[in-house]
């Protein structure tokens, strides 16, 4: 507390550079003179970093959340200082003290051991020798209570080696319950608390009035203003090391003078200002975003360390290349699509499923095998021409859907040309026609004298291909005009029988390979003729009308940023949404009273706990599309930008990949608060002990299928691993939607279960270790990982067919990472493997080997067997790339 501190906190992003946030603590016993001289110490490590830190100015007590997020769960300041002749408080085992702290919001602070002290609003920690009590007082909320255990669970960490016993005290409990009459003895007996008069703040703000100020010479020059705009900041001057010490000294002295004690001071610089800072101003110009080279930043970094006389090794490695997107889903599930027609839908046949119009707008169900159990994603597609109504009507029909489901099912709302990867790899190959055949898209344009440019087969048209390969790719129909054709892209250009089909000099032998793809599925028995850029003949500009100038650029998409984490305070109507950001999140951030939003700029994830009300659950969509509109990171978020909607339970790998997920966790009843206080007191109460995964309503039996029941779906290539159809447990879904006359009953059923590994993020395993009871509260709830279901909705045939079909192989899938494409490429440790002959592995046997995980039938192989029937070892075949191992399982009946 007599100290001041400088805290640097440097963070990798997404587009290769480096963020600095420099924050230089001030106790609440610092001189002045060792406070000033933080704040200008602050200022010469910003320059020797480049000059674009972000700094801040903390108070003991009224930190930032930023600040805090650093040091979770509390900050507990000791008395003393280094500079100073007070001795620091030690830990002393043989005498404890008893002590009383207070949790408000994100503060933890030491209070008077007194009766005095405690009040109706807030949270206590009372910690003593044998025992820590956690009081809470009557207004506190569950989520307060819940945060309010994890300091109880660093106290009894910290201070008690994790050997004390553990209580909590409920505001209003009389001496009847033996633990509340135990912390009351502390205090000398029972009495009730005085309300507490509201205390009024010295310190009075206009919330929306501000001033700005001109340091100038020396002084500070106020600047009138009508309308706080960009344009009344001077960015053409170039300031100095010293202008920025002295701006800083003027800006403590400005809060000394006013008697601020409660203001936080941020310092930024042009290029790199905070969202807090340009969301004062009524318009803030989007400019490219500035940044520090990584090389750069992490020279200057190791630099100032290493004279320090810090190790730096390790520091310098380069940043990492820039990958691919990658889908975080299995691509093996079965897929439904309708098309909305006059306030219905249609469900559409296998063969057409994959087939849209720009003037439609279509609903689509993807069940696959999740970790655990079948996992569902519905979605809603708008055509960049479908009308608002058949909008409307997508939205609506869908979320009933996702009702039906009693919410188990993640839901998305998506724009053309706005898709997410996820939506690509589930159709794998899709199409998307000009015009469309909804009954008000064709009264829309009737009534409005356009002219209707439905997609014929006979007719001309002009498709672009895109895609990264086969289980990517799609065709957009574009103007048959030479102004649409692009370098970087193939296209397929026919009228009637004549079929041509171009690529661009920017294009790779991959995207060759998709266009023949392609021109499968739209010209399957027309022969074409290729035609390369800058070779091509006059017929081929014929049908384009003429020659003309087109780009060679590639079509941008929105990447992918830093993720950033939100709470949503739910608006009442007409009222705002209003959200606050929470720093370095972690997945006990998700509280099941509230809704959340994962914001990573090209998706939008609306996250909804289960404690909340189901007429929260149905607005969860629109919740997601009014933060879009708000953009809060002022990132110039599109309105189409992609919104997903998950519940407490059901999240996707593609979701959970954001954070060190436990699974176990969602599957705890309770609220927060009971949840924690199970974990806390190591035992928990008998509602809590057995955690019961919750079973999807639409789960009628298990995703493993009879053997002679399975088949596959090949919708354009022999070569393409892929299965098409309609589950028994998706039938009894989709039959409050859809009439009997119009089911596709001749589709095949789903394919076995995918095992997929458990999700982490990319620097899990090199996290800071804990204790285990803080890393348990803190991080994950080390619950079993193999927790029974046990919901009533659940059949005992599907215990049977689990057992028959699934090996749960656990040791196996805890072993595995996320980055599957990484682990593909390594040799499978058999080990313990039993073997089995050839003829009762593969799918038709006749006398079938029951107990074994049937994706990986081949490893059951012996290795004269395999090399046999395979052509290669087992080491080669693991070798190969996913791709090519499952098309020679197909081949020898083992996929």
């Amino acid at each position: 507390m007599g100290d001041s501190y400088i805290i640097l906190k440097t963070t990798a992003l997404k587009n290769g550079s480096l963020r600095h946030d420099i924050h230089y603590w001030i106790g609440k016993d610092t001189s002045q003179d060792e406070s000033g001289t933080a704040a200008i110490l602050t200022v010469e490590l910003d320059a020797a970093l480049g000059g674009r830190a972000v700094q801040y100015r903390e108070i003991q007590g009224n930190e930032t959340d930023k600040f805090l997020s650093y040091f979770r769960p509390c900050i507990m300041p000791q008395p003393g200082g280094v500079a100073s002749g007070f001795k620091h408080v030690e830990v002393n085992e043989q005498e404890h003290e008893t002590r009383l702290y207070v949790c408000t919001g994100n503060h933890v602070v030491h209070v008077p051991f007194a009766r005095s002290s405690l009040n109706h609003d807030d949270i206590f920690i009372l910690d003593t020798k044998s025992k820590i009590f956690q009081f809470n007082g009557s207004n506190s909320s569950i989520q307060e209570r819940a945060k309010a255990l994890e300091v109880v669970q660093y106290i009894k960490d910290t201070f008690h080696e994790g050997k004390c016993e553990v209580a909590a005290v409920e505001d209003g409990r009389l001496m009847a319950d033996a633990e509340a009459g135990e912390f009351w003895g502390f205090f000398g007996g029972f009495a009730p608390l005085p309300r507490r008069a509201p205390v009024e703040d010295n310190e009075k703000y206009e919330e929306t009035v501000f001033k700005l100020l001109c340091f100038n010479q020396g002084k500070l020059e106020p600047i009138n203003y009508e309308s706080l705009l960009h344009e009344l900041l001077k960015t053409n001057k170039t300031t100095s090391l010293q202008e920025r010490k002295s701006a800083s000294e003027a800006a403590e002295k400005l809060l000394s003078d006013d008697n601020r004690t409660k203001t936080h001071v941020i310092k930024v610089i042009e290029g790199f200002e905070t969202v807090m800072f340009k969301s004062k101003f009524k318009e803030w110009p989007q400019t490219p975003d500035l940044k520090l080279s990584s090389e750069d930043g992490r020279g200057k970094v190791a630099a100032l360390l290493k004279r320090q006389g810090l190790n730096v090794k390790g520091l310098m490695k380069a940043a990492p290349a820039k990958e691919e997107p990658q889908a975080y889903i299995d691509c093996t599930g079965s897929l439904q699509v309708w098309r909305i027609n006059d306030k219905d839908k249609i469900l559409l046949p296998s063969a057409d499923q994959s087939k849209f119009y720009t003037g439609d707008c279509y609903i689509f169900q993807y069940m696959y095998p999740g970790d655990d159990k079948e996992e569902c994603l519905i979605g809603s597609w708008f055509g960049k021409k479908s009308i608002e109504e058949d909008r409307v009507t997508a939205i609506s029909l869908a979320s009933k859907m996702v009702e039906s489901a009693k919410f188990q099912a993640v839901q998305t709302r998506l724009y053309e040309g706005k898709e997410p990867i996820q939506f690509f790899v589930i159709f794998q190959s899709f199409q998307v026609f000009k015009g469309g055949l909804s009954s008000g898209y064709k009264k829309f344009i009737a009534e409005n004298g356009i002219d209707d440019d439905t997609y014929l087969e006979d007719g001309l048209a002009l498709f672009r291909i895109q895609g990264s390969g086969p289980e990517n790719m799609q065709a957009i129909q574009v103007d048959a005009a030479a102004s649409s054709l692009n370098s970087s892209y193939s296209y397929i250009l026919h009228d009637g029988n004549t079929v041509f089909t171009w690529t661009g000099n920017l294009t790779t032998s991959l995207d060759q390979e998709v266009v023949e793809r392609q021109l499968d599925i739209i010209k399957p028995n027309s022969q074409s003729r290729s035609q390369k850029e800058g070779s091509e003949t006059d017929q081929f500009w014929s049908l384009l009308g003429g020659k003309s100038e087109y780009p060679s650029q590639k079509i941008g998409r929105a990447n992918e940023s830093d993720p950033h984490l939100f709470s949503c305070i739910l608006p009442k109507v007409h009222i705002a949404l209003r959200i606050k950001e929470i720093y370095h999140f972690t997945q006990d951030d998700l509280m099941t009273e509230d809704v959340f939003i994962l914001d990573c700029h090209s998706d939008i994830f609306v996250w909804v706990g289960q404690q909340v009300d189901v007429k929260v659950r149905l607005q969860a969509l629109d919740i997601g599309e009014k933060f879009v509109k708000l953009d809060f990171l002022m990132e110039n978020l599109s309105s189409e930008t992609p919104i997903f909607v998950i519940m407490e339970g059901s999240e996707p790998t593609f979701f959970t990949r954001f954070f060190t997920w436990d699974s176990a966790k969602s599957l705890m009843h309770g609220n927060s608060y009971q949840r924690k206080l199970s974990i806390v007191k190591g035992g928990g109460s008998p509602a809590l002990d057995k955690p019961k995964r919750r079973t999807p309503a639409y789960s009628g039996r298990s995703t493993v299928q009879d053997k002679s029941q399975r088949s596959r779906s090949m919708s354009f290539s022999p070569e393409r691993v892929r299965v098409r159809g309609r589950s028994p447990a998706f039938t009894a879904l989709a039959a409050n939607f859809e009439s009997a006359n119009s089911r596709n009953l001749s589709t095949p059923p789903p394919v076995v279960k995918k095992l997929y590994p458990k999700s982490a993020t990319p620097d899990s395993s090199s996290a800071p270790s804990k204790s285990s009871a803080t890393a348990s509260l803190t991080g994950s709830f080390d619950r079993p990982k193999s927790v029974k279901d046990g919901s009533e909705l659940e059949k005992p045939k599907q215990e049977e067919d689990a057992k028959e079909g699934i090996n749960t192989m656990t040791s196996r899938v805890e072993s595995l990472t996320i980055n599957e494409d990484v682990k593909e490429n390594e040799p499978e440790d058999d080990e313990g493997l039993p073997v089995y002959p050839y003829d009762r592995l593969i799918t038709t046997a006749a006398d079938p080997v029951t107990e074994i995980d049937v994706t990986r039938r081949e490893t059951y192989l012996s290795s004269a067997e395999f090399k046999d029937k395979f052509g290669m070892t087992k080491e080669a075949f693991s070798k190969l790339p996913k791709w090519k191992q499952n098309r020679m399982k197909i081949a020898l009946q083992l996929f």
